[in-house]
């Protein structure tokens, strides 16, 4: 089916079995919606419905039945831990919402062990997924980890999910949790998943924030590497950046470095300050839902009129179980 035009929505879930990953008894859905993010937990969701067996922590899955003409597409936006429902009664009329965790949740609160590190050397995905072995949902890799380039000490209070994801950093990498709850260990993007333009794929909405966040940019940048480290300074009279032009200093620092091949720290310090220069433009929209977006995908936005034009990284999403799921979502230049 087609996603730019209309389309009519009805939504529902199921109850999911942890052992089997499948799917059970059917929960019927009266509304709520779905929120992404692309750090800690990644998705969540609250969840209105008529019937829940209260006092059980359950993992649910949520579906769009979506339907256009002849077509229709049956389409899984969620799957999570579902817990601590509350009740709303009026008369004989009761709903509940149900406060619902990412499959994630079960990672985080795992506390890990006094002493516990990652020793270079090691792969990154093999110790993402023992980390996430505590988790029912399924861990794939897309292709061969890179591997740690200096080990990782777990810190006070350190979790499962707060080392999987120093280690995500560390070799750069993402994790993307799909409708169905499955947990894809990959490279960061390339390639654009979508494009949005007026012409043939018009589906934002007119309403359109745009900000630029140069404020941020550093003009200062220290890298640590083991024991080596360098320092990067634009003192350049000809950036509006830099330290002449705004008087002042703006440091940041990086102590997981990615070194390029035969690249050194020095090298590596003045073409990291380069990239976080870039001048931070954000926008913020409504759009009709597309399933093959997730958070921290790229995609091709064509709106010039609205200073939108270029490639751009998703940030955040929040889905509306309601009319034509509306997707709210902010994006990132790249």
């Amino acid at each position: 089916m087609n996603w730019k035009n209309g389309f009519s929505a009805s939504y529902y879930a199921y109850i999911v079995d942890p052992v089997s990953w499948r799917e059970t008894e059917r929960i019927e859905i009266t509304g709520g919606s779905i929120n992404r993010t692309d750090e800690g937990l990644r998705d969540s969701a609250d969840i209105e419905c008529t019937d829940y067996d209260h006092g059980k922590e359950r993992y649910i899955r949520v579906y769009l039945d979506a339907k256009q003409g002849g077509a229709s597409a049956h389409t899984p936006l969620f799957t999570g831990l579902a817990t601590s429902p509350a009740r709303d009664i009026d008369g004989f009329y009761e709903t509940n919402t149900i406060a619902c965790y990412s499959v994630l949740k079960a990672a985080e609160d795992v506390l890990l062990e006094r002493g516990y590190y990652v020793p270079a050397g090691t792969n990154g995905a093999d110790v993402i997924r023992e980390l996430l072995s505590c988790i029912p949902a399924p861990v794939t890799v897309e292709g061969r980890a890179p591997e740690l380039q200096t080990s990782i000490i777990a810190e006070e209070g350190e979790t499962r999910l707060s080392m999987a994801d120093k280690v995500l950093f560390a070799i750069g990498w993402r994790m993307r949790i799909d409708g169905l709850g499955m947990i894809g260990l990959c490279p960061k993007p390339d390639d654009t998943v979508a494009q949005f333009n007026p012409v043939d794929q018009d589906v934002l909405e007119p309403s359109i924030e745009v900000e630029y966040d140069w404020y941020v940019c550093p003009n200062v940048l220290r890298a640590v590497q083991d024991d080596l480290s360098a320092i990067a300074r634009d003192d350049s009279p000809d950036s509006p950046l830099s330290t002449v032009n705004r008087g002042r200093e703006v440091w940041a620092e990086e102590t997981s470095c990615d070194l390029n091949t035969g690249e050194s720290i020095s090298e590596y310090a003045v073409r990291r300050l380069k990239e976080l220069q870039k001048t931070q433009l954000t926008a913020s929209y409504n759009r009709r839902y597309y399933p093959e977006v997730l958070v921290g995908d790229l995609i091709r936005l064509r709106y010039p009129a609205q200073g939108l034009d270029g490639v751009f990284r998703v940030l955040s999403q929040t889905v509306e179980l309601a009319h034509g799921a509306k997707t709210s979502e902010k994006v990132e230049a790249v």
